[in-house]
């Protein structure tokens, strides 16, 4: 059973910390008032290695923009310290991160605290013996050096800790998919090694002031496979109940206002994009589990709760991780079989509410004579129930059918793509010949650029359907068959109206910039021809009487004949991806 370790017990601790510093951390030591730097967890990684060498190994897997070296630790007093010996021993493997945003730094004090008391035996007892840890103390390391006391001002301690995002301004945490940054294709390397059951990203959150404590979001438990999901509510409930027994008070949904600073707007719940942690893993048929830490808590507090998570989800794998890995292979088997059926790229909440008693503080909104905007002030000496909507009824949103066989993948943008499948272990293979034949081909009825940079994209979003059409591809193109288990994440890469796909995130913005133009008195001289036609002539006069704004545009009326024309150019909104129903 857990045993709850109160804030009280975590600053004895650091009075005890003094007569074994090897092993303990700079916020132990400090009561947890301060955070170590990353020169820590390098010292604390090769520590642990030393004391513990048939249990703990310390490896390097990736180098930071600036050059510093990403650490994990792997730990397991089964004798599996490797992936093959994981996988031949079939242990699940659980990957635990800290520090994407470097400045919600809990998940590092708390999993080095936590992999102590295991290897000393004083928590989570055997659950080492029943699977493989993982541990990333700090995920974005060069944000974890850009210290400052300010760099969380909605966040109560330590007194200095990192900086939200990495040294190139990237957001890790909307890098999954798209996979832009060294550091998160180091990341998607070492779960391509390890291929972890349950990965666990710990942070602390944003947001108003309230008594509850953390947050646990998992899935697959709104998408996903079936049977995962029944897994994942599993570990999210487990979780849950035992936080609640050691005196917190956990959510299983993001504490976010619908309408922001407003808490009468209550909450939606709901299933996130693949560029974040745990609507990523989904994907890949695994489960992955969002904490989040109440910022306004102290932070020894926080550190206690994190703690009491990791070692939550380490008892609970370690009893039934071994049925869930057999659920995860059964899922990889069926989402093999995906070809030709439906399936959700989005999900939404639905409209209907219900009402819940939320655990926060008294409040008054007023309006600011500093910023003239309406303004919520808590009085955290006031508890408050309030009664407040929450939509958590969540069913798919974008719908649509997988293809056949799977994805053509033009040999012009071949190579790119090539190296995006490989990163996230997508099975593809290359088409040494030419392909001929019938295909499905999207061409866009409406496309729309973002007005700003996003991770230094520009995103798209695109309207239109899939429709047969005859084409061709030069040798060299790719084939991704859909029939492979991680099918899900074939489609969330290459469907157009995925929400993080690969042109969502403007790697194919060319097809939809035009490019090629026909000069207006050229196309005055067109149109004047094409008008004996008297098809076209009734077409165009109906579009004059029916259409004021097609009628008022010089432009508008010029281009309904250069886009009849033989010169128009037909790959203009074309993706250039194709999906067949047949093998090539």
């Amino acid at each position: 059973m857990l045993r709850p370790l109160c804030a009280s017990f975590l600053l004895a601790l650091a009075s005890a910390a003094n007569a074994q510093s090897a092993l303990t951390t700079v916020a132990e030591r400090s009561g947890f008032s301060e955070t170590g730097r990353y020169e820590e967890v390098t010292a604390l990684c090769d520590a642990f290695a030393r004391k513990y060498p048939k249990a703990v190994r310390c490896t390097t897997f990736g180098t930071t923009p600036e050059g510093r070296p990403m650490k994990a630790l792997v730990a397991s007093t089964s004798g599996a310290l490797t992936p093959e010996q994981a996988q031949r021993r079939g242990l699940p493997v659980v990957l635990i991160q800290g520090g994407i945003h470097a400045g919600e730094i809990d998940g590092k004090d708390a999993g080095f605290l936590a992999l102590r008391e295991v290897l000393e035996g004083r928590a989570a007892n055997g659950a080492l013996d029943k699977l493989v840890w993982v541990f990333v103390p700090v995920f974005n390391v060069d944000g974890h050096e850009r210290f400052g006391a300010w760099n969380r001002p909605n966040q109560r301690g330590p007194k200095e800790m990192g900086w939200r995002t990495t040294a190139q301004n990237y957001n890790l945490n909307r890098d999954y998919l798209k996979a832009d940054t060294p550091e998160m294709q180091a990341m998607l390397q070492l779960v391509q090694r390890w291929d972890p059951l349950v990965t666990v990203d710990l942070h602390a959150t944003n947001g108003a002031q309230f008594e509850h404590d953390i947050s646990i979001q998992v899935e697959p438990v709104h998408a996903g496979d079936a049977g995962l999901r029944t897994a994942g509510l599993a570990l999210r409930t487990g979780v849950i109940d035992d936080l609640a027994k050691q005196g917190s008070l956990p959510l299983p949904y993001y504490p976010s206002f619908v309408v922001q600073d407003d808490p009468t707007s209550g909450f939606e719940d709901g299933v996130p994009p693949p560029r974040f942690s745990h609507g990523y893993f989904l994907l890949r048929n695994r489960i992955a589990m969002l904490v989040e830490t109440h910022s306004w808590k102290e932070y020894p507090v926080r550190v206690r709760i994190t703690r009491n998570t990791v070692m939550s989800v380490l008892e609970h794998v370690a009893r039934d991780g071994a049925s869930w890995l057999t659920t995860a292979k059964q899922a990889d088997i069926a989402a093999a079989s995906l070809g030709g059926r439906q399936e959700p790229l989005t999900y939404v909440a639905a409209p209907a509410a219900r009402t819940v008693e939320f655990r926060g503080y008294a409040y008054t909104r007023t309006t600011s004579d500093v910023s003239g905007a309406l303004m919520t002030r808590y009085d955290e000496t006031t508890p408050q129930v309030w009664k407040v909507p929450l939509k958590d009824d969540i069913r798919p949103g974008i719908v649509v059918e997988a293809p056949g066989a799977g994805y053509l993948v033009p040999s012009a943008e071949a190579s790119w793509v090539a190296a995006v499948l490989k990163t996230h272990g997508v099975e593809y293979r290359l088409l040494g010949k030419a392909w001929q034949g019938d295909a499905q081909v999207f061409r866009a009825t409406k496309s729309s650029f973002g007005s700003a940079s996003v991770e230094t994209h520009q995103r798209l979003t695109v309207e239109g359907d899939w429709t047969r059409e005859s084409r061709a591809t030069p040798a060299g193109a790719l084939f991704v068959p859909i029939a492979q288990p991680r099918a899900r994440l074939v489609m969330a890469l290459l469907e157009p109206k995925a929400p993080d796909s690969l042109l969502a995130w403007a790697r194919f913005n060319n097809a939809f910039e035009r490019k090629e133009y026909m000069e207006d008195y050229v196309a005055e001289a067109v149109a004047r021809e094409m008008l004996r036609d008297p098809a076209v002539k009734a077409e165009f006069e109906r579009r004059l009487r029916e259409d004021t704004a097609f009628a008022q545009s010089p432009a508008a009326r010029l281009e309904f004949f250069y886009r009849r024309h033989p010169s128009w150019d037909e790959r203009y909104q074309l993706y250039p991806v194709l999906r067949v129903d047949a093998a090539p």
